[in-house]
């Protein structure tokens, strides 16, 4: 991707690169950026798209504001059927979830605003979280009568450990940007009209310490979650004795001398 807009037909999901981040937006605000089954798809691909770009070493997920997204379309499922929900025997989407966890390249959620089910789930798939102070996360599947099928059973105690969990899913309540990130569940709560920026400032900060092995460093995150120190610490070791250091990129950065 070189510095441009791209832009599918229907506009529902935006792309734009510049200084080497993507930035992805869910344009649907009319419908609250509920996700076609097309939506799904093309995010996915978007996602894809950027991690393969050699020019992008940083991407930014978002929302057109008034929210962030609820995930799936309910009146798309509805009008097809139930074999069309997420967990049922002729999914014709991709799992977007999947997508953001699948990316190698740092991938940050700049939440604008309600963040819910399945958009929830979408966020905690991504690296880091940025929060508007405008919004505010719930799990309701319980609540509307369906089990979670993208992963938040899995994702949301790891995040802020699993008696949090439980209630937030138990209660479906909401959980606003302040007591989001006191329980861990985002990384920033900046002011509504800084979100943007204050994602693309960090996410410049990546672009300036990007080297191959950063990528490389993030999967061992996920690759060592869930396990104990001992086997995180032989993946770790693991991964270093398979790597190749390129001298020369470290001298042209000038390190090894104090910097």
């Amino acid at each position: 991707m070189a510095d441009k807009a791209i832009t599918p037909e229907d506009q529902r999901l935006l792309v734009e690169v510049s200084d080497r981040i993507a930035t992805i937006t869910l344009n649907r605000p009319e419908a609250r950026n509920a996700m076609t089954k097309r939506m799904r798809n093309d995010l996915c691909a978007s996602l894809r798209a950027g991690d393969a770009d050699d020019g992008v070493d940083a991407i930014i997920l978002t929302g057109a504001d008034p929210v962030f997204t609820g995930g799936v379309d309910l009146r798309e499922v509805a009008s097809a059927g139930a074999s069309e929900t997420p967990g049922g025997n002729k999914r014709q989407a991709e799992d977007p979830a999947q997508s953001c966890r699948d990316t190698a390249k740092p991938l940050i959620c700049a939440v604008n605003g309600t963040c819910v089910t399945g958009g929830l789930e979408i966020a905690l798939s991504c690296d880091f979280i940025v929060a508007s102070d405008q919004a505010r996360f719930a799990d309701t599947h319980a609540k509307i009568g369906v089990i979670a099928a993208w992963g938040m059973t899995a994702l949301l105690p790891r995040a802020v450990g699993k008696r949090m969990a439980k209630e937030m899913t138990a209660t479906a309540r909401f959980v606003y940007a302040e007591e989001a990130l006191r329980i861990g569940l985002v990384n920033h709560v900046v002011s509504h009209d800084e979100l943007l920026g204050h994602a693309r400032d960090l996410a410049a900060q990546i672009v300036a310490a990007t080297t191959p092995a950063t990528p490389a460093t993030m999967q061992i995150y996920d690759d060592t979650d869930g396990m104990s120190f001992a086997e995180a610490k032989e993946l770790e070791e693991q991964a270093m004795r398979n790597w190749a250091v390129d001298t020369e990129d470290m001298q042209r950065r000038g390190l090894g001398k104090g910097s």
